[in-house]
């Protein structure tokens, strides 16, 4: 037996595995002898069947129509960008975190001129005078949960409950304050030259199937009167948010507008694949365990299916993508092909050992996948001459390349390991473009 084999069998015994016996609609497949057989779509053929053989023909017709494909069916449209968007700085510190830093938080206002929507941005950004490149990622319990800094505000919208980490009645309490900080290694992204920019998720919309009638929803209603198939879902709509974001980010005086990396976790790794594909203006796209819906395959049905994610989260996507719960086959596009929608933009696509529902094995075979788009358009993709044969050992990171990839030790997360890849993939993207 390969050490490949053996590393496999250890991921898969980490999880529950289904006999085939047991196996049945409602079981999910941790085996990787019970997937079944499947194509995936072809980068290279287009809905007409002409096939695609340059770059020209890949960026001017396939990719569009592999974007419109995942609106129409997957995560829904949604509405066109704003012609401005309005912002208000809310509080400045110019000595933060002992001086390293300045803070700034700043709203964005969008939708009604009256009664706008506000999404408050967390910003912390080096002590310097030049522009910096930035990480924008959304966080599921506000600003003030990524560091115990009493100044943060303290945010009132719905929160998912939580009573260990300060979360009750769907609001956080005070204890709330730096719950989530292990995954947010602010000190080390300002010393490495990068500005940190974040938002909580619900600004944008609440994580509850409400109707599509809340949040940016609420904000921007749809044409008819019932909801169509194709209207945007929650994981859309956080994505518009990010693009709003960076809409500020790019007007800025002091951070890079044309260096900024999307990055999101679970199902907010989704949402910046979504985002980073959508919007090409993002210069570097990171997913951390995006699972279903995000970096894996949706064919494979490892883990987490179509069918399981629809039930459980039926607000994240457009109500198209029911049609494929059980009937991954049928759908005109897969997740390789929203990894290919990034390119020729850097992308890095992260996974962990212990994390069998997001399908590790699924998510680096989208990157795999995506590679020879990624190379038609004159990158390097994964690197080398090829891409790799196989996955790669546990905390050997492939990043040498323009799609970078690790899966790491340990469970559905994001840790100082990941952020040390992203970092140093960024190093080599963002501040390269610079000299």
């Amino acid at each position: 037996m390969s050490s490949c084999d053996f590393r496999f069998l250890a991921i898969c015994l980490s999880a529950f595995v289904c006999s085939a016996a047991a196996l049945n609609a409602q079981d999910a497949i941790y085996d990787e002898s019970l997937i079944p057989e499947f194509t995936l779509p072809d980068p290279f053929t287009t809905t007409s069947g002409e096939v695609v053989e340059d770059a020209d023909a890949w960026i001017n017709q396939r990719r569009g129509e592999i974007l419109d494909l995942f609106a129409a069916e997957v995560y829904g449209s949604a509405p066109p960008a704003p012609e401005a968007v309005r912002s208000e700085l809310i509080s400045y510190h110019a000595n933060a975190l002992g001086g390293k830093a300045i803070r700034e938080e700043v709203d964005l206002l969008l939708g009604d001129e009256d009664a706008p929507l506000v999404a408050r941005m967390l910003i912390y950004r080096p002590q310097t005078e030049e522009k910096v490149p930035a990480f924008l990622a959304l966080n599921f319990g506000g600003n003030h949960s990524i560091h115990p800094d009493p100044e943060i505000t303290l945010n009132k919208n719905w929160m998912r409950n939580k009573p260990d980490s300060g979360y009750e009645n769907h609001q956080a309490t005070e204890a709330s304050r730096g719950a989530s900080a292990s995954r947010w290694p602010v000190e080390k992204i300002i010393e490495r030259g990068y500005a940190l920019v974040t938002i909580y998720y619900g600004d944008f919309d609440p994580d509850f199937d409400d109707g599509f009638e809340n949040g940016l929803h609420g904000q921007y209603p749809r044409s008819g009167e019932s909801i169509s198939p194709k209207d945007w879902g929650s994981i859309a709509a956080w994505a518009w948010g990010l693009s709003r974001a960076l809409d500020y980010l790019q007007e800025s005086t002091t951070i890079d507008g044309e260096r900024v990396a999307v990055l999101g976790h679970s199902r907010l790794g989704k949402t910046s694949l979504w985002a980073g594909a959508s919007d090409p203006r993002f210069a570097l796209v990171i997913s951390n365990n995006s699972g279903c819906g995000g970096a894996a395959l949706s064919r494979r049905r490892f883990g987490e299916s179509v069918r399981r994610i629809n039930k459980s989260f039926p607000h994240w996507f457009c109500d198209n993508f029911l049609k494929y719960d059980d009937n991954e086959d049928e759908l005109p596009v897969d997740q390789h092909l929203l990894v290919a929608a990034i390119a020729p933009r850097p992308v890095y696509i992260a996974s962990a050992v212990e994390d069998q529902w997001a399908d590790p094995h699924g998510e680096f075979l989208s990157a795999l996948h995506a590679d020879p788009v990624y190379r038609l358009l004159g990158t390097d993709g994964f690197g080398g001459d090829a891409p790799p044969a196989e996955m790669p050992e546990v905390d050997q990171p492939i990043n040498s390349g323009t799609i970078g990839y690790h899966i790491r030790s340990g469970k559905h997360d994001v840790t100082d390991y990941d952020w040390e890849q992203y970092l140093d993939f960024a190093d080599r993207h963002l501040k390269s473009t610079a000299e």
